[in-house]
């Protein structure tokens, strides 16, 4: 049985309330026990020990929102390469989003990418299976069937569910088995065929400008039918400050709700359009700095419930042309955690928080017995330099995506280790 020391480093785990110096010890995959700094002989024969010194040790991040692009799209992306990719950011646990090419829409393809993670992957993937069949909008997916091939919540994310009585039946037929709605809120009739925010930046560039009260309209309505239904809804990549003032009401009313932001909309404007760089479009696109600072007060509040990265690979092909014929998205795996320490570094946040936001609270929106060092618990568990400064060169990264909006730019913050089920499967160091 394999055994596994982490000695002198400062573990933070804000599900147990533990921030200090300690040594963790993984047995078996899972965490066996968490002891004070100790000066004993070092341990026997059998252990691999990883010295932390100077490190900080927290619970592997949970990402809800990512595209894997397998099956289908595999030049953009695979199952390997995403899992690499999340390995390297420190995330171990990530959710698979149904847009694939078959759509995850019937267990046949559920199974076939928990096969493909189980033999290639280094992170515990969890698929997302489609509300609607082929992601049309018009007949609903066996959401039983989903669940049983190992479906963990049900999304029809990169395109919305527009027909009302749809998604109200959705909500309703999900709550039997148990299984979250992911809303990709927005309004394709007030959206239009926009490619970024409307408003100043839009005018000057003479872009199509998709306004918040395409997101808003989207957001409000599937907030009712969840009020209706009592069934369980989940906002994906909220960006607006519209949004963020609906969430919070319908929280305070006791609506089933909850609610995730990117660090893409945490951190940048729309003024990072102005380059015409196809790297800054994505769907929701970046906002302006008043909404920025409405979901950064959301976060504070509660009325967000955690960070995920809504990681879209895209290859050259799709982003090397001009910016109105450019697809949506960004990659984010990698840079998720350093761009939110950015936070931690203004004083926004404090690193207890942001740890919880980004493993313990979308862990436990899920169900999962993940995001946290709990004795007992698997053994994920990522190893971070606080102090390592490096500038984000996106040919370095594991994922076949480039496209990302933070290239170029230095961040504070490197995983060095990742640990999945008490295996290192990421060695920064090497």
């Amino acid at each position: 049985m394999k055994r596994l020391a982490l000695t002198g480093g400062r573990v933070l785990d804000p599900e147990s309330g533990i921030d200090g110096v300690y040594d963790l010890f993984v047995i078996g995959g899972r965490i066996a026990a968490l002891k004070p700094l100790s000066h004993e002989p070092p341990l026997g024969d059998g252990w691999e020990v990883i010295d932390c010194r100077g490190r900080l040790i927290v619970p592997g991040l949970v990402d809800l929102h990512t595209h894997l692009r397998e099956p289908g799209e595999e030049y953009k992306e695979t199952i390997k390469t995403g899992s690499l990719a999340a390995a390297a950011g420190g995330v171990t646990t990530v959710f698979s989003m149904a847009n694939t090419k078959p759509v995850n829409d019937n267990a046949a393809v559920t199974r076939y990418i928990r096969k493909k993670a189980e033999e290639e992957g280094c992170v515990n993937v969890f698929p997302v299976g489609a509300v609607t069949l082929g992601l049309m909008g018009e007949g609903l997916t066996e959401m039983g069937e989903l669940r049983d091939a190992g479906c963990i919540a049900v999304s029809d994310d990169g395109r919305p569910i527009v027909d009302g009585s749809l998604m109200r039946r959705a909500l309703e037929y999900s709550k039997v088995f148990g299984l979250t709605v992911i809303s990709h809120a927005e309004d394709p009739s007030i959206a239009g065929n926009g490619v970024m925010n409307e408003g100043v930046i839009s005018t000057r560039l003479g872009l199509k400008g998709i306004p918040n009260a395409a997101e808003e309209a989207m957001v409000g309505r599937d907030i009712a039918l969840a009020e209706l239904t009592g069934g369980k809804l989940h906002i994906a990549h909220v960006s607006v400050r519209g949004s963020v003032f609906l969430i919070r009401a319908a929280k305070k009313r006791g609506v089933n709700l909850t609610a995730e932001a990117a660090p893409h909309h945490l951190t940048l404007t729309d003024e990072m359009v102005l380059g015409f760089d196809t790297d800054a479009k994505m769907n929701p696109p970046l906002r302006g700095r008043e909404d920025v600072d409405a979901l950064r007060e959301g976060l504070k509040d509660g009325t967000i419930d955690c960070i995920a990265t809504d990681h879209a690979p895209h290859s050259s092909i799709e982003k090397d042309v001009e910016f109105d014929y450019a697809s949506f998205g960004a990659v984010g795996l990698e840079t998720s955690l350093p761009v939110m320490l950015g936070l931690v570094d203004e004083g926004f946040l404090t690193l207890d928080s942001l740890i919880r936001l980004m493993a313990v609270n979308p862990a436990k929106l899920m169900g999962l017995d993940r995001g946290t060092l709990n004795i007992g618990s698997p053994a994920d568990v990522a190893i971070v330099d606080l102090e390592r400064k490096w500038v984000v060169d996106p040919a370095k990264f594991k994922s076949k995506g480039r496209n990302t909006p933070f290239k170029g730019r230095e961040l504070r913050g490197k995983v060095i280790k990742t640990i999945v089920n008490g295996n290192v499967v990421y060695d920064g160091e090497i």
